[in-house]
């Protein structure tokens, strides 16, 4: 809620705006983008080229490259969106909703792809919203994540 003062709200008193915006991939946003864009391009101008189509030939080749153009889609719409209560995290299959009391901790260490949560029920949670590939950008955000988790998941106990 924009204004609002509640201590885990974003945009609250005496949080910098910026700490609050969504986590996206940089490098791999823009490739899979581009990829998309061109085997789909590529897709029409071969279905158009190539001598004795047949129309299911056609439809196969178009579904095929809309398919393709889908999954990259998918791959650079993946993200991390902080609110007040949580994080939504989009990843590349699923979609899922953790409150800032669910996330432990937020590793994202040499090896790792991606951030990962540690969360209260033990399991773990892949942000593909930050990405290795994205080098210094990637370690700035996950730091931001971290600060986040740790200014959002405080309690009365921690103080």
């Amino acid at each position: 809620m924009a204004g609002s003062t509640t201590p885990g709200a974003a945009g609250a008193a005496g949080e910098d705006p910026g700490l609050a915006a969504p986590f996206r991939p940089r490098l791999a946003r823009r490739v899979t983008l581009a990829v998309g864009a061109v085997f789909l391009a590529l897709t029409v101008v071969l279905v158009l080229v190539m001598p004795g189509l047949g129309p299911g030939d056609v439809v196969g080749f178009l579904l095929f490259g809309l398919a393709v153009a889908w999954f990259c889609w998918r791959q650079a719409s993946v993200r991390a969106v902080p609110d007040a209560d949580g994080l939504l995290v989009r990843n590349l299959i699923f979609t899922r909703r953790v409150t800032w009391a669910e996330i432990v901790s937020v590793r994202f260490g040499q090896g790792r792809a991606w951030v990962q949560l540690d969360l209260a029920d033990g399991d773990t949670l892949a942000v593909m919203g930050v990405q290795r590939a994205d080098g210094a950008f990637a370690e700035q955000e996950a730091r931001r994540m971290a600060t986040l988790v740790a200014r959002r998941s405080r309690t009365a106990r921690d103080d």
